[in-house]
């Protein structure tokens, strides 16, 4: 019997109940859920995991609550510049880009890029000029991607020599939207986050996909995890496909999606086994916060973080409702 699996993250960190209203809790999960079932539909009508991954990031990347697309942080000029890329386990071909700032969509750019054997990873105004040759990736003005809360971050830091984390200084900040408006007002340090999807089709095809706005106030064009294929990105047929999310320079010196991979692939272990090797023993050992999402050949689903909490859900065959959760 054929079957499909899809996981997504929406970011990690110290997300704690005591941090959230009912209403943003609420709103966390209802984009989750959609996010889900933009994936879901597609791989349940023998769609491509590939597909699957692009689709569910996308609503991501148009939801405010998240730090990538329309919810992506300010650098420390003043700009939103986003990274993303995405990977097909069944050739082991990969699109990348960064430090782009005017297309809607930055996941659907980064497929652009896999689908054109001339590139892997394009990069800033070439990424940009690329895009224009497309008239189905919609451009935006910089407009778009403002809002209140991601401005008032960046105006308590830039000043500084430091990037945060796209959740830190959230506490007594103003926000255009209500649900986050009152949360604020509790000193609430609620979480934004890095967004990534994973599939397995019906075609035993897997497919990783992972986008983010990077870290607020970050200087001398920082990239992190979420645009390096091996590190933040990676899909193989032979072992897995993994997405990341946490503090991205700990991700690339671990490379950690290639490293699950491989522990499958030339280690004999278990998805399970690997994914908790690497971020519940290695990764802690370096101080390395954050998490993973993977789905393996089999359809095999571990969604794994050694942080308070993550934003994450699940849908398989043998479970068509889908599964939300931002808690440990």
């Amino acid at each position: 019997m054929k079957k499909y699996a899809l996981a997504i993250h929406g970011g990690a960190g110290t997300i704690l109940p005591s941090m959230m209203t009912p209403a943003l809790e609420m709103a966390y999960n209802e984009a989750l859920e959609k996010a889900l079932k933009a994936g879901q539909v597609i791989l349940q009508n023998e769609g491509s995991a590939l597909e699957a991954v692009e689709a569910a990031v996308k609503v991501m990347e148009d939801s405010p609550l998240f730090n990538a697309g329309r919810g992506a942080v300010f650098s420390n000029e003043g700009t939103n510049e986003m990274e993303a890329s995405i990977m097909c386990g069944k050739h082991r071909i990969a699109g990348a880009i960064a430090e782009v700032k005017s297309v809607k969509n930055p996941i659907s750019l980064a497929k652009k890029v896999l689908e054109d054997d001339r590139f892997v990873f394009l990069n800033g105004k070439g990424a940009e000029r690329y895009a224009d040759q497309f008239d189905e990736l919609k451009k935006v003005s910089p407009d778009y991607f403002y809002t209140e809360e991601r401005y008032n971050q960046w105006q308590a830091v830039k000043n500084e020599d430091r990037a945060l984390l796209d959740h830190d200084g959230a506490s007594n900040l103003q926000h255009e939207d209500p649900i986050i408006q009152n949360q604020d007002a509790k000193g609430g340090d609620y979480k934004f986050g890095t967004v990534g999807a994973v599939a397995l089709d019906m075609e035993g095809n897997l497919a990783a996909a992972t986008s983010t706005g990077g870290l607020t106030n970050k200087k001398f064009g920082r990239l992190g995890d979420s645009a390096l294929i091996g590190c933040g990105t990676y899909a193989d047929n032979h072992s897995c496909a993994v997405s990341c999310t946490g503090y991205g320079e700990h991700f690339i010196q671990n490379t950690v999606a290639r490293d699950i991979s491989a522990r499958m692939e030339f280690g004999g272990m278990s998805l399970k086994e690997a994914a908790n090797k690497v971020v519940m023993d290695q990764l802690v050992k370096c101080n390395g916060e954050g998490g993973i999402i993977a789905i393996d050949k089999d359809g095999n689903i571990e969604l794994v973080f050694n942080s308070e909490g993550m934003y994450r859900g699940k849908v398989c065959s043998d479970q068509e409702l889908p599964m939300v959760a931002i808690y440990r």
